[in-house]
Protein backbone atom coordinates (compact mmCIF):
# COMPACT_ATOMS: atom_id res chain seq x y z
CA UNK A 1 0.00 0.00 0.00
CA UNK A 2 1.53 3.20 -1.12
CA UNK A 3 1.03 6.52 0.55
CA UNK A 4 -0.06 9.27 -1.74
CA UNK A 5 1.50 12.63 -1.07
CA UNK A 6 0.03 15.76 -2.43
CA UNK A 7 1.87 19.04 -2.79
CA UNK A 8 -0.06 22.29 -2.73
CA UNK A 9 0.42 24.23 -5.94
CA UNK A 10 2.78 27.15 -5.52
CA UNK A 11 1.72 30.58 -6.75
CA UNK A 12 4.26 31.90 -9.18
CA UNK A 13 5.19 35.56 -9.19
CA UNK A 14 5.06 37.47 -12.46
CA UNK A 15 8.34 37.29 -14.35
CA UNK A 16 8.98 41.03 -13.96
CA UNK A 17 8.18 41.21 -10.21
CA UNK A 18 11.20 41.82 -7.96
CA UNK A 19 12.13 38.87 -5.79
CA UNK A 20 12.65 40.92 -2.63
CA UNK A 21 9.16 42.40 -2.54
CA UNK A 22 10.39 45.96 -2.97
CA UNK A 23 7.51 46.92 -5.27
CA UNK A 24 4.79 46.30 -2.64
CA UNK A 25 6.83 48.22 -0.06
CA UNK A 26 7.27 51.09 -2.50
CA UNK A 27 3.56 51.23 -3.21
CA UNK A 28 2.84 51.17 0.53
CA UNK A 29 5.22 54.10 1.09
CA UNK A 30 3.56 56.06 -1.71
CA UNK A 31 0.10 55.42 -0.26
CA UNK A 32 1.31 56.48 3.19
CA UNK A 33 2.87 59.67 1.79
CA UNK A 34 -0.35 60.52 -0.04
CA UNK A 35 -2.37 59.88 3.11
CA UNK A 36 -0.20 62.15 5.27
CA UNK A 37 -0.13 64.85 2.58
CA UNK A 38 -3.93 64.78 2.40
CA UNK A 39 -4.10 65.11 6.19
CA UNK A 40 -1.77 68.14 6.13
CA UNK A 41 -3.81 69.80 3.37
CA UNK A 42 -7.02 69.15 5.32
CA UNK A 43 -5.52 70.73 8.44
CA UNK A 44 -4.41 73.74 6.38
CA UNK A 45 -7.89 74.12 4.89
CA UNK A 46 -9.47 74.00 8.36
CA UNK A 47 -7.01 76.63 9.63
CA UNK A 48 -7.72 78.97 6.70
CA UNK A 49 -11.47 78.51 7.12
CA UNK A 50 -11.26 79.30 10.85
CA UNK A 51 -9.09 82.33 10.09
CA UNK A 52 -11.55 83.63 7.49
CA UNK A 53 -14.49 83.00 9.82
CA UNK A 54 -12.83 84.98 12.62
CA UNK A 55 -12.21 87.89 10.25
CA UNK A 56 -15.79 87.77 8.90
CA UNK A 57 -17.16 87.80 12.45
CA UNK A 58 -15.07 90.94 13.12
CA UNK A 59 -13.67 89.55 16.34
CA UNK A 60 -10.65 91.85 15.91
CA UNK A 61 -10.06 95.01 13.85
CA UNK A 62 -8.89 94.30 10.30
CA UNK A 63 -5.71 96.26 10.92
CA UNK A 64 -4.76 93.71 13.57
CA UNK A 65 -5.99 90.51 11.91
CA UNK A 66 -6.25 90.82 8.12
CA UNK A 67 -8.00 88.18 6.05
CA UNK A 68 -6.13 85.42 4.21
CA UNK A 69 -7.00 87.18 0.95
CA UNK A 70 -5.31 90.40 2.12
CA UNK A 71 -2.20 88.49 3.16
CA UNK A 72 -2.12 86.77 -0.24
CA UNK A 73 -2.49 90.15 -1.98
CA UNK A 74 0.44 91.60 -0.03
CA UNK A 75 2.45 88.47 -0.81
CA UNK A 76 1.85 89.01 -4.54
CA UNK A 77 2.60 92.74 -4.33
CA UNK A 78 5.88 92.05 -2.51
CA UNK A 79 6.80 89.40 -5.07
CA UNK A 80 6.14 91.37 -8.27
CA UNK A 81 6.60 94.77 -9.88
CA UNK A 82 3.38 96.82 -9.85
CA UNK A 83 2.79 100.42 -10.98
CA UNK A 84 6.52 100.88 -11.34
CA UNK A 85 7.14 99.74 -7.74
CA UNK A 86 9.41 96.73 -7.40
CA UNK A 87 8.36 94.54 -4.50
CA UNK A 88 8.90 96.22 -1.12
CA UNK A 89 11.67 98.73 -0.59
CA UNK A 90 12.89 98.21 -4.15
CA UNK A 91 13.47 94.48 -3.67
CA UNK A 92 11.25 91.48 -4.39
CA UNK A 93 10.21 89.16 -1.57
CA UNK A 94 12.43 86.39 -2.91
CA UNK A 95 15.39 88.80 -2.87
CA UNK A 96 14.69 89.77 0.74
CA UNK A 97 14.51 86.08 1.62
CA UNK A 98 17.66 85.27 -0.35
CA UNK A 99 19.69 87.95 1.46
CA UNK A 100 18.52 86.64 4.84
CA UNK A 101 19.30 83.05 3.87
CA UNK A 102 22.77 84.16 2.82
CA UNK A 103 23.33 85.75 6.22
CA UNK A 104 22.00 82.65 7.97
CA UNK A 105 24.25 80.41 5.88
CA UNK A 106 27.33 82.53 6.56
CA UNK A 107 26.67 82.79 10.28
CA UNK A 108 25.90 79.07 10.58
CA UNK A 109 29.02 78.12 8.63
CA UNK A 110 31.25 80.15 10.94
CA UNK A 111 29.44 78.65 13.92
CA UNK A 112 30.14 75.13 12.64
CA UNK A 113 33.81 75.91 12.01
CA UNK A 114 34.21 77.20 15.58
CA UNK A 115 31.60 75.13 17.43
CA UNK A 116 32.66 71.62 16.40
CA UNK A 117 36.33 71.99 17.46
CA UNK A 118 35.20 73.77 20.63
CA UNK A 119 32.81 70.92 21.43
CA UNK A 120 35.52 68.33 20.78
CA UNK A 121 37.82 70.11 23.22
CA UNK A 122 35.11 70.40 25.86
CA UNK A 123 34.17 66.75 25.45
CA UNK A 124 37.69 65.33 25.63
CA UNK A 125 39.84 67.67 27.73
CA UNK A 126 38.49 67.95 31.27
CA UNK A 127 40.37 71.14 32.34
CA UNK A 128 39.14 72.97 29.23
CA UNK A 129 35.61 71.74 29.87
CA UNK A 130 35.68 73.25 33.37
CA UNK A 131 36.61 76.64 31.88
CA UNK A 132 34.74 76.70 28.55
CA UNK A 133 31.49 74.87 29.26
CA UNK A 134 30.06 77.60 31.54
CA UNK A 135 30.91 80.19 28.86
CA UNK A 136 29.01 78.19 26.23
CA UNK A 137 26.03 77.86 28.57
CA UNK A 138 26.18 81.60 29.28
CA UNK A 139 26.02 82.42 25.56
CA UNK A 140 23.25 79.88 24.99
CA UNK A 141 20.98 81.55 27.53
CA UNK A 142 21.40 85.08 26.14
CA UNK A 143 18.60 86.40 23.90
CA UNK A 144 19.96 87.90 20.65
CA UNK A 145 18.63 91.40 21.34
CA UNK A 146 20.62 91.46 24.60
CA UNK A 147 23.95 91.78 22.78
CA UNK A 148 22.86 93.29 19.45
CA UNK A 149 23.42 96.85 20.69
CA UNK A 150 26.92 95.95 21.84
CA UNK A 151 27.72 94.42 18.45
CA UNK A 152 26.49 97.58 16.71
CA UNK A 153 28.79 99.68 18.91
CA UNK A 154 31.72 97.42 18.07
CA UNK A 155 31.13 96.76 14.36
CA UNK A 156 28.79 99.51 13.08
CA UNK A 157 25.54 99.02 11.19
CA UNK A 158 26.72 97.11 8.12
CA UNK A 159 26.89 93.31 7.70
CA UNK A 160 29.38 92.54 10.47
CA UNK A 161 27.03 92.84 13.51
CA UNK A 162 24.34 90.76 11.76
CA UNK A 163 26.77 87.93 10.99
CA UNK A 164 28.29 88.06 14.46
CA UNK A 165 24.85 87.89 16.08
CA UNK A 166 23.96 84.79 14.06
CA UNK A 167 27.32 83.19 14.87
CA UNK A 168 26.86 83.79 18.60
CA UNK A 169 23.30 82.44 18.41
CA UNK A 170 24.23 79.28 16.46
CA UNK A 171 27.57 78.36 18.07
CA UNK A 172 26.42 77.21 21.56
CA UNK A 173 24.00 74.46 20.32
CA UNK A 174 26.71 73.04 18.06
CA UNK A 175 29.37 73.08 20.77
CA UNK A 176 27.02 71.58 23.37
CA UNK A 177 25.81 68.81 21.02
CA UNK A 178 29.36 67.97 19.96
CA UNK A 179 30.64 67.79 23.55
CA UNK A 180 27.72 65.60 24.65
CA UNK A 181 28.14 63.31 21.64
CA UNK A 182 31.88 62.85 22.17
CA UNK A 183 31.34 61.97 25.82
CA UNK A 184 28.86 59.21 24.93
CA UNK A 185 31.17 57.37 22.51
CA UNK A 186 31.31 53.71 23.71
CA UNK A 187 34.39 52.94 25.76
CA UNK A 188 34.85 49.69 23.83
CA UNK A 189 35.59 51.63 20.63
CA UNK A 190 38.09 53.87 22.38
CA UNK A 191 39.91 50.98 24.09
CA UNK A 192 40.03 48.97 20.87
CA UNK A 193 41.59 51.91 19.02
CA UNK A 194 44.13 52.41 21.78
CA UNK A 195 45.02 48.72 21.65
CA UNK A 196 45.72 49.15 17.94
CA UNK A 197 48.14 51.97 18.66
CA UNK A 198 46.00 55.08 18.10
CA UNK A 199 47.33 58.25 19.67
CA UNK A 200 45.20 61.06 21.13
CA UNK A 201 44.81 62.94 17.82
CA UNK A 202 44.15 59.80 15.79
CA UNK A 203 41.72 58.60 18.43
CA UNK A 204 39.82 61.88 18.26
CA UNK A 205 39.64 62.11 14.46
CA UNK A 206 39.18 58.46 13.53
CA UNK A 207 37.05 57.15 16.42
CA UNK A 208 35.38 59.82 18.51
CA UNK A 209 34.42 62.21 15.72
CA UNK A 210 32.84 59.61 13.37
CA UNK A 211 30.97 57.98 16.26
CA UNK A 212 29.64 61.36 17.39
CA UNK A 213 28.78 62.60 13.89
CA UNK A 214 25.02 61.80 14.01
CA UNK A 215 24.50 63.89 17.15
CA UNK A 216 26.76 66.63 15.80
CA UNK A 217 24.60 66.91 12.67
CA UNK A 218 21.51 67.09 14.87
CA UNK A 219 23.13 69.94 16.78
CA UNK A 220 23.87 71.72 13.50
CA UNK A 221 20.21 71.39 12.47
CA UNK A 222 19.15 72.89 15.79
CA UNK A 223 21.71 75.68 15.42
CA UNK A 224 20.48 76.61 11.94
CA UNK A 225 16.97 76.81 13.38
CA UNK A 226 18.22 79.10 16.15
CA UNK A 227 19.95 81.30 13.59
CA UNK A 228 16.73 81.40 11.57
CA UNK A 229 14.74 82.56 14.59
CA UNK A 230 17.39 85.23 15.27
CA UNK A 231 17.42 86.73 11.78
CA UNK A 232 14.68 89.27 12.54
CA UNK A 233 16.70 90.52 15.51
CA UNK A 234 19.87 90.55 13.39
CA UNK A 235 18.18 92.67 10.74
CA UNK A 236 16.69 95.18 13.16
CA UNK A 237 19.50 97.58 12.26
CA UNK A 238 19.84 98.45 8.57
CA UNK A 239 18.26 95.12 7.58
CA UNK A 240 16.76 96.00 4.19
CA UNK A 241 17.15 94.06 1.95
CA UNK A 242 16.37 91.12 4.21
CA UNK A 243 13.17 89.35 5.19
CA UNK A 244 13.59 90.31 8.85
CA UNK A 245 14.28 93.93 7.92
CA UNK A 246 11.22 93.94 5.65
CA UNK A 247 9.04 92.65 8.52
CA UNK A 248 10.42 95.24 10.94
CA UNK A 249 9.89 98.04 8.43
CA UNK A 250 6.33 96.91 7.65
CA UNK A 251 5.57 96.76 11.37
CA UNK A 252 6.42 100.46 11.73
CA UNK A 253 3.67 101.32 9.22
CA UNK A 254 1.10 98.85 10.63
CA UNK A 255 1.22 96.73 7.44
CA UNK A 256 0.01 93.67 9.29
CA UNK A 257 -0.80 91.67 6.16
CA UNK A 258 2.76 92.16 4.87
CA UNK A 259 4.19 91.21 8.25
CA UNK A 260 2.20 87.96 8.18
CA UNK A 261 3.27 87.31 4.58
CA UNK A 262 6.91 87.72 5.62
CA UNK A 263 6.44 85.41 8.61
CA UNK A 264 4.89 82.77 6.34
CA UNK A 265 7.79 83.11 3.90
CA UNK A 266 10.25 82.54 6.74
CA UNK A 267 8.32 79.52 8.01
CA UNK A 268 7.91 77.85 4.61
CA UNK A 269 11.55 78.39 3.67
CA UNK A 270 12.53 77.04 7.09
CA UNK A 271 10.59 73.83 6.39
CA UNK A 272 12.42 73.44 3.08
CA UNK A 273 15.81 74.16 4.67
CA UNK A 274 15.20 71.66 7.48
CA UNK A 275 14.18 69.00 4.95
CA UNK A 276 17.42 69.67 3.07
CA UNK A 277 19.45 69.29 6.26
CA UNK A 278 17.61 66.05 7.07
CA UNK A 279 18.53 64.74 3.62
CA UNK A 280 22.17 65.63 4.17
CA UNK A 281 22.04 63.90 7.55
CA UNK A 282 20.60 60.71 6.05
CA UNK A 283 23.28 60.73 3.34
CA UNK A 284 26.18 61.52 5.67
CA UNK A 285 25.26 59.03 8.42
CA UNK A 286 23.22 56.23 6.79
CA UNK A 287 23.97 53.95 9.73
CA UNK A 288 21.99 56.09 12.16
CA UNK A 289 19.13 54.27 13.84
CA UNK A 290 20.40 50.83 12.85
CA UNK A 291 21.32 48.44 15.58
Amino acid sequence: MTALTTEAPRRLAPPDAPADGSAPRSRARIREAVRWTALRLLALAVLLAAWQAAVAAELWPRVLVPSPGEVWRQFLLASTTHNGVRGYGGHLLVEHLGVSLGRIGTGSAYAVLAGVPLGLLIGTVRPLAVVLEPAVTFLRTLPPLAYLSLLVIWFGIDEAPKIWLLVIAALPPIAAATAAAVRTVPDELVEAARALGSGPVSLLLSVRLPAALPEILTGIRIAVGVAYTSVVAAETINGVPGIGGMIRDAQRYNLTALVIAGILAIGLSGIVLDALLRGIERYAVPWRGRG
